[in-house]
């Protein structure tokens, strides 16, 4: 039969299911087959923190939302336009976030009476008038696949397994997407099974015939590549491209980088990765602890290598000390905490923004540091690159804070030209400084950066002491000296403050607006598709975002005072409002929510829409 095909402009699909129905690796192929039809993505996996919840549960549910477009987004969508739900718990579970007219593809196979029991239905939803609003398409998925595997030779288990493909399939028929890069992927994936390549091949070609000759989808979409700057992409997560950025960060420096770190969600990928970059001269150790980890990682800076340290907010708790003695020894650190919901083990899979109040002030003493947030899953590359940039010319500790938000999410990536990236070259102490020409002075600073020179263990005639015990100025000698421990301090402080950083840009197009909308992280995109809400509707909103936390940029106050209100949504109670309260003397209002979940543009738009009329 001929099916109609109709255009779009964008789409935001979710794959949901048991946490063993491969709905990450559905969502996966689904984005990558997008991503290679150039339309512009962005995308927010949500998984359970169990490992293996019981099957059939709310707990248990796994989802991926994909948000593509012919056009720049900013978010993985507020609301999708289709749910595919594999069973009773995955309808249950996100039928609320879905629109009236949303079509919903269900696995009828799973909506037994004792999978509907175990979420709470007395009826199936199927059965009566609850799901009226929606479009719902009920297709057999479990038995149809069986079927589609009948001839093959695969159990009855590793069948069913690949009702995930011939879901894959039937999306990827109605939104004409390319499909060749995933059959590739299968082979792949289980080319130590040629039966199981057929199958997942024979399951997904299952779904496609099925969309192009059933009655029930008699119409096909297509979206439309986005316009985007010339040059080669590759769609990209958050840690994946954090990663890239600090082997880019070795390459650029000309340093071995060495990352020691203990595996914790939602930073795990980033020594996965890391671990793949050998070649780069690239050193990953997977510590005993977290202690372990940041200790190993401050004991290769002081051997002369970039020395990293990956973990999540329980992590950063313990290697507060170590970042502490990290700042005493004046010497480069990147700390990378990749931000969950807590406190305490809290909710290891969803995000939240909690952790800033730690990078800035959670280490005893006076013990600065700079902090850096990247805002999308693409920035985190950059970002990286901006954090080993300060670190190695400031030798200083430098705390990175992604989320699980960016971290997971994922977006077009433009490759860079790595000759157009920062030169992080380093010179090392290679003689004696003092004025003797025989002495070295291990705290002698460079008058700009204040930073002391960094002589790599073992050079002749450059031994030193180091240790937490305060130092004295130039000599480096222990010192209890009152006058020498203030200037010490003092001189730590400054080195961080005075730490040149771009200044704040503001996004203002009409020029005319009151109100300043002010973020830090992952906000960047809801706050950004929320201000382009409200413009389109002849409203003036302006935005701004800080990568830079610590130290701020130069201009911030001004900015902030030429406003009449100054708005901060936060995943958080309200950590980076109560810093500019204090520093700027800004009556800043802050928008919290502590939900394990992203804002949406909607809710954003709503909020700002309430402001702009009480100004």
């Amino acid at each position: 039969m001929t099916k109609q095909i109709r255009q779009l402009d964008r789409v935001v699909i979710r794959f949901a299911g048991d946490s063993g129905d491969g709905m990450q690796l559905t969502g996966d192929r689904f984005t990558s087959e997008t991503a290679q039809l150039g339309n512009d993505i962005s995308t927010l996996p949500n998984f359970p923190a169990e490992i293996r919840a019981p099957a059939g549960t709310l707990p248990g549910v796994s989802s991926f939302q994909v948000h593509f477009a012919d056009y720049d987004i900013l978010t993985p969508g507020d609301a999708p336009n289709v749910l595919v739900a594999m069973n009773p718990a995955a309808l249950k579970a996100n039928l609320a976030d879905l629109p009236r007219g949303a079509d919903i593809i269900v696995n009828t196979d799973e909506f037994t009476r004792r999978n509907l029991a175990k979420v709470g239905y007395a009826t199936s939803p199927l059965d009566d008038d609850s799901l009226a609003g929606y479009a719902v398409h009920p297709v057999a998925l479990t038995s149809m696949t069986i079927g589609a595997l009948a001839e093959h030779d695969v159990s009855k288990k590793d069948a069913e397994r690949a009702k995930n493909m011939f879901a894959l399939g039937l999306l990827s028929w109605m939104y004409s997407r390319p499909y060749e890069s995933t059959l590739r992927f299968l082979e792949r994936k289980f080319a130590a099974r040629p039966e199981l390549v057929a199958a997942n091949v024979a399951a997904f070609r299952a779904g496609w015939n099925f969309g192009e000759t059933t009655e029930d989808f008699s119409v096909r979409y297509e979206v439309k590549p986005a316009k985007m700057l010339p040059g080669t992409y590759r769609n990209i997560t958050g840690n994946a491209a954090l990663s890239l950025g600090l082997v880019a960060a070795g390459v650029r420096s000309g340093l071995p980088v060495f990352l020691g770190a203990y595996p914790i969600t939602p930073a795990s990928d980033i020594l996965h990765e890391l671990s793949k970059h050998k070649k780069f001269g690239v050193v990953t150790m997977q510590a005993e602890d977290e202690i372990a980890a940041v200790g190993a990682a401050l004991g290769a800076s002081y051997g002369g290598a970039l020395g990293i340290t990956t973990t999540s907010g329980p992590g950063v708790a313990l290697k507060s000390e170590t970042i502490s003695l990290a700042v005493a020894l004046e010497l480069p650190l990147v700390i990378v905490d990749v931000q969950r919901a807590g406190p305490s083990t809290g909710m290891p899979t969803k995000t939240e923004q909690a952790d800033l109040n730690m990078a800035l002030y959670g280490r005893h003493g006076e013990a600065p540091v700079a902090v850096v947030a990247p805002k999308s899953p693409s920035d985190c590359f950059h970002a990286a690159l901006e954090a080993a940039r300060i670190a190695l010319t400031y030798r200083t500790p430098v705390i990175l804070l992604s989320d699980n938000y960016v971290a997971n999410g994922s977006e077009p990536w433009l490759l860079p030209d790595v000759e157009s990236l920062p030169d992080l070259r380093v010179e090392f102490a290679t003689e004696p400084n003092g004025e003797d020409g025989t002495t070295f002075l291990p705290y002698l600073r460079d008058p700009q950066t204040l930073a002391r020179p960094w002589a790599v263990p073992g050079t002749a005639g450059l031994e030193h002491r180091i240790g937490g015990l305060e130092k004295a100025d130039k000599t480096g000698d222990i010192s209890y000296d009152p006058a020498n421990h203030d200037f010490m301090v003092r001189t730590r402080a400054a080195r961080i403050e005075t730490i040149p950083v771009p200044d704040v840009e503001v996004e203002d197009p009409d020029g005319d607006a009151r109100v300043l909308v002010l973020g830090w992280g992952s906000t960047y995109g809801p706050i950004g598709a929320a201000c382009r809400g409200l413009r389109q509707r002849g409203l003036s909103v302006a935005q701004a975002h800080l990568r830079h936390l610590a130290p701020m940029p130069a201009n911030l106050g001004e900015v902030l005072r030429s406003y009449d209100r100054v708005v901060v949504p936060e995943m958080n109670l309200g950590q980076l409002a109560h810093v500019i309260r204090a520093k700027y003397l800004v009556d800043a209002i802050g928008y919290n929510q502590v939900r394990g979940l992203p804002f949406t543009a909607a809710e954003l738009e709503t909020m700002l829409e309430e402001v702009l009329k009480n100004v």
